[in-house]
């Protein structure tokens, strides 16, 4: 089974950009998708980003969440089996624990149980 250790979090005033990472170990992925979510306070765990491994950057399997389109970028290293989530002109709303998540297809059916692995998350805090 495949283990996920999210780093990267931190506390940015908004405006500012911080960079994710997910780590994958145990075994690698050669063509799973790799998912961002997200979980403010009180809120349930909402869909980021998420590309399939094996394309690298093809624009054509990334898929972004409204709220962040235009903003956030997803990218990928195969070499170090990392995932990156860049966050550029951070607002006080995307305040939140994000995780990171593999399964093997795309849909926007996002249960929890879907997913091979989950990452324990990392905070990532935006002040006004």
């Amino acid at each position: 089974q495949v283990q996920l250790v999210e780093s990267g979090g931190g506390l940015v005033q908004a405006g500012g950009s911080l960079r994710l990472s997910c780590t994958a170990s145990g075994r690698t992925f050669s063509s799973e998708y790799m998912y961002w979510f997200r979980q403010a306070p009180g809120k349930d765990r909402e869909f980021v980003a998420a590309m399939r491994s094996s394309d690298g950057n093809n624009d054509g399997n990334i898929y972004y969440a409204a709220s962040v389109q235009g903003r956030f970028t997803i990218s990928r290293d195969n070499a170090k089996n990392t995932v990156y989530l860049q966050m550029n002109n951070l607002k006080p709303e995307d305040t939140a624990v994000y995780y990171c998540a593999v399964r093997t297809y795309y849909s926007t059916n996002y249960s929890p149980g879907t997913f091979a692995s989950w990452g324990q998350g990392t905070q990532v805090t935006v002040s006004s």
